[in-house]
């Protein structure tokens, strides 16, 4: 199609959401166009090489990070064709059915519009679509689902030593479900264990979105523009309805792309910074506003990670960049007396010489010969244990306009998060549990990271029952812009404690149904 020919939908962001919308609606018959600020990568452009990986993190524009705990921007998102799904960890794990009554049941943090029996026959069929390798029967904390299409991915000695320290606490283990092929599917290889996950995986064996829905979206005509810096919405004079986008090409010419329906799936710092940069004299405060929320309930998740030596070769360089084991013992959200909230142990992973989880950043204390003695040690004996914890959806912690601008004279996003007192207090929690598990395995000398890690980011848009309490409904249809739909992490009202890639594509594939299905509703 021809640039700037109206279109049934412009997606804004070629992520994981965004490709996944772009194959269903294309393969519905639906014309579309994918607008992503980054490069078009290929799987030819992925390097196993730390250095070379960080070329898949966040570009541009740059985020302006405020409030006491700044969150890790840069890292927990992407830049390019696939987003931060380029370079994710694949552990794939379901919420918990009570991720979605948190307010109803608990008195706490929000509730979704839908719960997990309405998500559940998503899940099924995303993990059957992309090949999940796990064991559902060995996973006793597991909500009802289908079993995995694939067998759990092989262990290594890290994963066997560490299940003896669990055991030691009375804890079960189980393999970690992972978006990684524990043997070909649909066309595409085998994982090799070589623990290069977070570069991308060259041979397809993780569900990047280059061999999952991309190809897909391609052969259904979809039009994927590169280098496409999307800076705000058209609006109708009205304000009733969003016409299109307005966007730079890779030139930096000005171009606009109408389409009857826009989708926004950038992550959840852009997407709440388009809508408020979109704002018109009918939406002052941002288009989809009117209930004064978008950009608030940002969240994120704290790692607490513990780490032992031990006088054994663990194979710690073998495996995924992700985890072969998980334990959800500790799940529950009410902790009889303790901190609320739930945290999914993630058990060995393969380590690297550097970078964040890599073999030097074990030990930031540590310099010259000490560090040199430690890396000869933590080579082969190193292991590595992470709760992945909830963090309670907070108003304050949001997404706002900065007093900075981007090359075209439009405010940046600014992020403001600080870590409140009840994730402090299960960050603590949890790594008492994980030194007893630690110990439990025979670690000759046991320790923790000094602080929380602050992983992934969610909220910003958040679904809800109306604009009383949300910027959009459970398909990420806006309630102020009929044709106007999010897509992303930054639905999420809660995050529960498990990475929230599954749930973001079994949620995409329940938009693209009900659009689909729905059409003149939304155009």
């Amino acid at each position: 199609m021809a640039q700037g020919d109206k279109v049934d939908a412009v997606i804004v962001g070629g992520g994981a959401a965004g490709i996944l919308l772009a194959a269903k609606l294309g393969h519905g018959g639906k014309k579309v166009v994918v607008l992503e600020q980054g490069p078009a990568w290929q799987l030819s452009d992925l390097i196993s090489s730390q250095i070379w990986s960080r070329r898949l993190k966040w570009g541009t524009p740059p985020v302006q990070l405020d409030g006491k705990n700044p969150i890790a921007h840069n890292f927990n998102t992407g830049s390019g064709f696939g987003g931060a799904a380029l370079h994710h960890y694949a552990n794939w794990p379901r919420l918990h059915p009570e991720d979605f009554r948190m307010k109803t049941q608990y008195g706490r943090g929000l509730d979704w519009p839908i719960s997990y029996a309405e998500l559940r026959p998503y899940y099924d069929r995303i993990q059957t679509e992309v090949g999940v390798s796990g064991d559902a029967k060995a996973e006793v904390w597991r909500p009802p689902g289908a079993p995995y299409p694939l067998p759990p991915l092989r262990t290594f000695r890290q994963a066997e030593v560490m299940t003896k320290g669990f055991a030691a606490i009375g804890q079960r283990t189980a393999p970690m479900p992972q978006a990684i092929l524990s043997r070909p599917y649909k066309g595409r290889p085998a994982c090799i264990y070589d623990g290069w996950c977070d570069a991308g995986c060259p041979i397809g064996a993780l569900a990047n979105p280059l061999v999952t829905y991309l190809p897909v979206a391609q052969k259904a005509g979809a039009d994927f523009r590169a280098q496409s810096y999307v800076t705000r919405v058209l609006m109708s004079d009205k304000g009733d309805r969003a016409l299109g986008v307005e966007y730079y090409d890779a030139q930096k010419q000005r171009q606009e792309q109408h389409a009857d329906v826009v989708i926004l799936a950038s992550n959840a710092v852009q997407n709440p910074r388009l809508l408020l940069n979109s704002a018109t004299d009918k939406h002052p405060d941002g288009i989809a506003n009117s209930s004064g929320l978008v950009g608030r309930y940002f969240m994120v998740h704290f790692g607490g990670r513990v780490l032992g030596l031990f006088d054994e070769d663990l194979e710690n360089h073998m495996g995924t960049t992700g985890n072969q084991l998980m334990c959800q013992e500790s799940y529950a959200k009410d902790k009889h007396g303790g901190p609320f909230g739930s945290y999914t142990w993630q058990i060995t992973q393969a380590f690297k010489p550097n970078d964040i989880t890599g073999l030097v950043n074990a030990r930031g204390n540590l310099f010259g010969d000490d560090l040199h003695a430690f890396i000869r040690q933590a080579a082969k004996g190193l292991a590595a244990i992470q709760a992945l914890g909830e963090q309670l959806p907070d108003p304050d912690n949001r997404v706002t306009l900065g007093d900075k601008k981007d090359e075209y004279g439009l405010p940046l996003a600014r992020v403001t998060h600080a870590n409140d007192d009840n994730m402090l207090a299960l960050w603590r929690y949890a790594l008492d549990e994980g030194m007893r598990a630690m110990k439990g395995a025979g670690a000759k000398e046991a320790w923790t990271a000094p602080s929380p890690g602050l992983i992934h980011v969610m909220g910003g848009t958040v679904m809800g029952k109306s604009a009383k309490d949300s910027v959009c409904d459970s398909y990420g249809r806006t309630h102020d812009v009929h044709n106007l739909v999010l897509a992303g992490t930054g639905l999420n009202p809660t995050e529960g404690g498990v990475h929230p890639t599954f749930t973001m594509h079994a949620l995409a594939l329940r938009t693209s149904e009900h659009m689909l299905g729905n059409w003149r509703g939304y155009a």
